[in-house]
């Protein structure tokens, strides 16, 4: 009777150990996203080539990177063209935009990849990708 008794507490403490682990950790996909808005995007481009973002790394236009005024440096966002549904992944290194009404500021490179290069700007849908 005893038996069952101490099986089941082993067990129990067992389990405890695994769920109270440090280092285990729960592995999600890395492609989860969550949505962060939208509103009206520009682009910069070749004029501001060379002149250092607000990380302190040097403009590239041909470079897949972004301008937003809060998130951080390092921070990986989908932009969505609403129009034609195309999709582009910046990395956040710059602040800004700073004209009214707008969300964020791409590279020429994204703009290209989401249609907006020749019009200049777009209606835009962003999410924030999870590590």
């Amino acid at each position: 009777m005893l038996l069952p008794l101490l099986l089941t507490a082993s067990a129990a403490a067992q389990e405890a150990e695994i769920t109270d682990n440090p280092i285990v950790e729960i592995v999600r996909p890395a492609d989860e996203e969550t949505e962060i808005g939208g509103g009206m995007a520009s682009y910069y481009g070749n004029e501001l080539a060379g002149n250092r973002t607000a990380s302190g790394e040097r403009f590239n236009p041909s470079h897949l990177t972004a301008a937003h005024r809060t998130l951080p440096f390092g921070s990986m966002v989908r932009v969505t063209n609403v129009a034609n549904g195309d999709s582009v992944i910046v990395r956040i290194n710059d602040r800004g935009p700073f004209s009214h009404g707008r969300v964020i500021d791409v590279s020429h490179a994204a703009a290209r990849e989401i249609g907006m290069h020749r019009s200049g700007t777009a209606r835009v849908k962003l999410a924030l990708l999870d590590d």
